[in-house]
């Protein structure tokens, strides 16, 4: 155990992090559960990072723009595909939501199959580095949440086909090189479906307190024990789920209609 790994200065800006993620992942993770497509932020996810893996294999500068246009463009074109799919095929879009996943994961392995460092960067992509982002992260990420936030509150009960996967799209490829695919996944469901029992503004509340619990608890777990962060994360994510569906109040509150 190891208290001396609670500083603020690396922990502030990784809670940061976890904050504008969750800003815009528990409204759409709420949006996921409803249309009942629970994958898509995974698939997404991973669509997202094979555009940042695609623009290394290019040699495209890996903190510059050019990984962000090509994770972006990734991205929006799997939600252009899965807006396509949805209008087309609404009754098979679960499965082709795992087929665009699987695609997307072979792919990643089949660029990074003669890196030397292949295995890494893939650790990286998943679990991510939310130890290690700065505030020239933070700040664009950042205002590209609240203009998403913005969106949402306007589009609210009209946020449908295209304009849904686009607005996932833009913000799975800002939230998964903040924190690797598997927060991102952790993130949209984990506070959405451990509050579904709930309504309206006491849901929405609820949900970010699990997120907020879980990544500020994930944090100081992972510097005191000296374990991986994300992976911390999702696992503390998972118990403040599971400790807010524990409740009395809440199991005894009527399911959402």
């Amino acid at each position: 155990m190891n208290l001396s790994g609670l500083d603020i200065g690396i922990l502030g800006p990784a809670c940061l992090a976890g904050l504008i993620v969750l800003a815009t992942h528990v409204p759409l993770g709420q949006q996921v559960l409803k249309r009942g497509i629970i994958f898509i932020d995974l698939a997404l996810a991973q669509v997202a990072a094979l555009g940042v893996i695609g623009a290394q294999f290019f040699a495209v500068e890996p903190s510059g723009i050019g990984v962000q246009c090509a994770a972006a463009a990734a991205a929006l074109i799997g939600a252009g595909l899965l807006a396509f799919t949805d209008k087309r095929w609404p009754q098979h879009q679960e499965p082709l939501i795992g087929i665009l996943f699987v695609l997307a994961a072979t792919g990643a392995l089949l660029l990074l199959a003669n890196n030397p460092r292949g295995g890494e960067h893939l650790k990286d992509i998943l679990v991510g580095q939310i130890l290690w982002v700065g505030l020239a992260q933070l700040l664009p990420a950042a205002i590209i949440s609240a203009i998403l936030l913005a969106a949402l509150a306007w589009w609210r009960g009209r946020l449908d086909g295209l304009i849904f996967y686009g607005v996932f799209a833009v913000a799975i490829t800002v939230s998964v090189q903040l924190v690797g695919v598997y927060l991102v996944f952790a993130s949209l469901i984990v506070p959405a479906l451990a509050t579904t029992n709930l309504r309206g503004a006491t849901r929405l509340f609820s949900a970010y307190a699990i997120g907020v619990a879980g990544y500020v608890l994930g944090l100081a777990f992972s510097a005191v024990l000296d374990l991986p962060s994300g992976a911390m994360i999702v696992w503390t994510l998972a118990l403040c789920g599971l400790a807010v569906q524990a409740l009395p109040a809440l199991r005894r509150a009527a399911p959402v209609t």
